[in-house]
């Protein structure tokens, strides 16, 4: 959660990690990812990308978290592929997404689901989101259900994509927040490769280079300049301020936490002892009393805890997630 609420802040900032297609001055460069790009039509001058790893059996669906692109699973999907279909979508108003403004946010992003599956005729797919994305997996579920062949939530299932009165609120851990590392200096923003570093250095994992050309803009040299600030962030913000009740998931579902989070290699070595322990603990029983409501609600549900994962958990605890979506997807009927 660390990690969501400090990409929520940049959002409601509006100067959150967005995206447009391709940072300038990197003509050049080609993503390495095995993806296939294509563009589809949501709706009148909207088309979203969608990254298409192929890959045998059923197919499954990946939905970023909030501020990210599809891109950020490109070495996960890849893996992934090996056993399942695998697609990523870009939401609306990120990356190379198009974007019209929307009144009802939360469904609309969801809609925009359905219409990739219409488009691309896939056959009852399993979504699979990290962070935000479990807001349109629930909409989806809900008022689609039939669509669907099950939900994986990637450290998704907080308030803003399941709430039945029990459970914690997202926006709570944004009061936990301990030190946050400093922006990277101008060692850091020399290339896309030396950000890519320090994203590393703060994290503890590594994020593919593609999804920081999507994040950041950089100048005809390859200097990175600053991070973009797409017109999709107000969206997500009223949608993660605001959200929707969801109190069921009505579908077969895997629900994964992070818990205790980590909250970065940076935070873990820089943090005095006793900050961290406070704010690990609060978040600990955040999460614990969300995981507890999911389980009460949805008996069904499979609830997996994983112990001190970060908040991108397909990144921090990859083997785990792929063994995980494994053994949920070989079980659907």
């Amino acid at each position: 959660m660390p990690q969501h609420c400090r990409l929520v802040a940049f959002i409601l900032l509006g100067t959150s990690l967005a995206a447009e297609a391709h940072a300038q001055g990197s003509a050049e460069w080609k993503d390495p990812s095995s993806h296939r790009t294509r563009f589809v039509s949501v709706e009148k001058n909207v088309q979203l990308e969608v990254l298409d790893w192929g890959g045998p059996g059923r197919p499954v669906i990946l939905l970023a978290g909030g501020g990210q692109t599809a891109h950020v699973f490109d070495g996960f999907a890849a893996k992934l592929a090996a056993r399942w279909h695998v697609y990523g979508i870009t939401r609306r108003g990120f990356g190379a997404s198009g974007y019209l403004p929307m009144d009802n946010p939360a469904d609309r992003l969801g809609d925009d689901v359905v219409a990739v599956i219409d488009a691309l005729k896939i056959n009852k797919p399993v979504l699979a989101g990290h962070s935000f994305g479990g807001a349109e997996m629930s909409s989806v579920a809900h008022r689609h259900p039939d669509r669907i062949a099950g939900l994986i939530y990637l450290d998704a299932a907080y308030s803003y994509a399941f709430d039945n009165g029990k459970g914690s609120d997202a926006r709570a851990a944004q009061a936990l927040r301990p030190p946050q590392p400093p922006p990277p200096g101008p060692a850091d923003l020399a290339s896309f490769a030396a950000l890519q570093k320090y994203f590393e250095r703060v994290d503890g994992f590594q994020l593919p280079e593609a999804e920081l050309r999507q994040l950041w803009e950089s100048d005809a040299a390859g200097k990175v300049v600053r991070p973009r600030n797409p017109p999709g962030g107000a969206a997500l913000g009223a949608v993660f301020m605001n959200p929707k009740k969801y109190v069921s998931i009505p579908v077969p579902a895997l629900v994964i936490f992070a818990n205790p989070h980590s909250q970065g290699a940076w935070v873990d070595a820089h943090t005095d002892a006793s900050v961290k322990a406070t704010t690990d603990a609060a978040l600990t029983a955040l999460t614990a009393k969300q995981e507890q409501a999911v389980k009460e609600a949805v008996p069904m549900a499979q609830v997996i805890e994983l112990h001190n994962a970060n908040h991108f958990v397909f990144l921090s605890n990859e083997a785990d997630i792929l063994r995980e979506i494994g053994g949920f997807v070989a079980s659907l009927n």
